[in-house]
């Protein structure tokens, strides 16, 4: 059931402005309020840094010499972004899994524009923030890949997030260690998602990368696997060549309940 459809023609940058508009009247809210202060915190169901990113890629990598127009789909825990055309020269799908991949683009003084803006930050970086926002949300995925003539990004969810803070038994665990060992370690979101997902019966690497929707390691993972090794809040199971994604792990169960 179609229940709203929007067309959008203006210059490009009310463009990426009218589109977010558009998307984020869509969005479902979850309102988080937690008693540490009076204003209660907005959780939107997609992290917006990264929708915006996705929003400006579509607009300054299509090729606008195609009549087909760029396509948003918005379903009840996905975004389908649907841009015309394949990518662009001999940049691959497989080079955009990874950190560190040759910018190209299609239309150079577009893309010269949003930078000199502000809107971009340098090129070739958006993906890297993109999945660098969704680390927040733990059940999200964002996958990207060619279909037919166009190029198709895809970012979905099986959980609403509707909490800023790490989960609860996580929470409470951390804090019964620490009181224990009179030690204080902070975890970053990547760690704690990684500690709720081993709970969730989530084990080897290749498991926990599937869970953030990740093909391959990042820098942000190895290190707070590394993080959580040292602090020995996990330990690991399977030991492999330390580039494998077959290794496996398990919470410490001298530091956390199984219960």
């Amino acid at each position: 059931m179609i229940i709203d459809d929007k067309m959008v023609r203006s210059t490009l940058f009310e463009a990426v402005e009218e589109t977010m508009r558009i998307i984020i009247s869509h969005l479902k809210v979850d309102f988080e309020i937690t008693g540490k202060k009076v204003e209660r915190t907005e959780i939107f169901e997609y992290p917006l840094d990264a929708i915006r990113e996705i929003v400006l890629n579509y607009i300054i990598h299509r090729d606008y010499t195609s009549p087909v127009d760029n396509q948003i789909k918005i379903f009840d825990q996905k975004i389908v972004f649907f841009n015309p055309r394949k990518l662009y020269s001999d940049l691959t799908i497989e080079q955009l899994k990874t950190d560190s991949f040759p910018s190209r683009t299609r239309n150079k003084l577009i893309a010269e524009a949003f930078y000199l803006t502000g809107d971009i930050e340098k090129y070739g970086s958006g993906y890297q923030r993109i999945r660098k926002a969704i680390q927040d949300y733990p059940t999200m995925t964002f996958n990207y890949e060619e279909s037919g003539d166009g190029y198709m990004v895809t970012v979905e969810y099986s959980q609403q997030k509707q909490s800023t803070e790490a989960p609860q038994e996580i929470n409470d665990a951390v804090k019964a260690q620490e009181k224990a060992h009179e030690g204080v370690h902070l975890l970053n979101p990547t760690e704690q998602a990684i500690l709720k997902a081993l709970k969730d019966g989530y084990k080897s690497s290749k498991q926990l990368l599937e869970a953030f929707g990740y093909k391959s390691k990042t820098g942000n993972f190895n290190r707070a696997i590394a993080h959580l090794l040292d602090i020995q809040y996990i330990q690991m199971t399977q030991p492999e060549n330390p580039k494998s994604i077959n290794q496996a792990y398990r919470l410490n169960a001298d530091k956390f309940s199984e219960k």
